[in-house]
């Protein structure tokens, strides 16, 4: 799964990277640690408009879901969607069809799980700046008030050897694009074609950091959060050199 994203740079940062302008008159700032079961509004940019950044929240809601009771639970297990089934799964199969977005960030952790302890890591596209995400996107009514809210789903896919070593258990990474990549996802992705395929590990760097990443805490806000910390269980396990930076 991939349930923890950082994000630190700023508007002007983003609207530079994707060539893009924020929509929302709502503040965004940087956000070191946010977990998705917090269901935040998070940057995204959707295939209907390009052009534009928006804040949406991160949890998909299909349609044809009834209730707000349902919806409410439904997200719990939407957060991610596994590449492999996103045309089989009812929850996704509309969004795949016709409603890729692009989910910002620099960077997401990942846990490892030795002898019973968890250990968490930072993980980014070398050099540290903002990359996309695939995801999926989608709208829900409420049928009693008639407001709208839009919800997405990071995607996942099987891991490449570094996320085999971090994310040991579920082997599982989110689908980073290429930035010439991202056109494709957006606009003309026909699955099949090798888009969603894990990213080339030489491309990325991971560190060990604090525990702390899981408290719902707006301690854990500050750029700190994100630095190297040593656990000495993983001083004789550590993979071949190259693979950690």
């Amino acid at each position: 799964m991939c349930v923890f994203l950082s994000l630190r740079a700023d508007k002007a940062k983003l609207q530079k990277r994707f060539d893009a302008t924020f929509v929302e008159e709502e503040s965004f700032g940087p956000k070191y640690v946010q977990n998705a079961f917090e269901f935040p509004k998070w940057p995204v940019i959707i295939s209907e408009k390009p052009g534009e950044i928006r804040l949406m929240n991160w949890g998909l809601i299909p349609a044809w879901v009834q209730d707000q009771e349902s919806a409410l639970k439904f997200r719990v297990n939407t957060v991610n969607a596994r590449v492999e089934t996103i045309h089989e799964k009812s929850a996704f199969r509309n969004a795949a069809a016709r409603q890729h977005c692009l989910v910002l960030t620099d960077g997401f952790f990942e846990y490892r799980e030795l002898e019973g302890k968890k250990f968490p890591y930072y993980i980014r596209v070398k050099g540290g700046l903002p990359f996309a995400l695939a995801g999926l996107y989608e709208y829900w009514t409420h049928p009693e008030t008639g407001e709208t809210t839009t919800g997405f789903s990071i995607i996942t896919t099987e891991a490449n050897p570094l996320m085999q070593m971090v994310h040991n258990r579920g082997k599982r990474m989110p689908a980073i694009l290429h930035e010439a990549q991202e056109g494709e996802w957006l606009y003309s992705y026909e699955g099949d074609t090798g888009l969603l395929k894990p990213f080339p590990q030489e491309e990325m760097e991971a560190w060990t950091v604090s525990r702390k990443i899981s408290e719902r805490s707006g301690e854990i806000q500050v750029a700190g959060i994100l630095d190297s910390v040593d656990y000495p269980e993983l001083n004789n396990q550590k993979p071949s050199q190259g693979l950690l930076f």
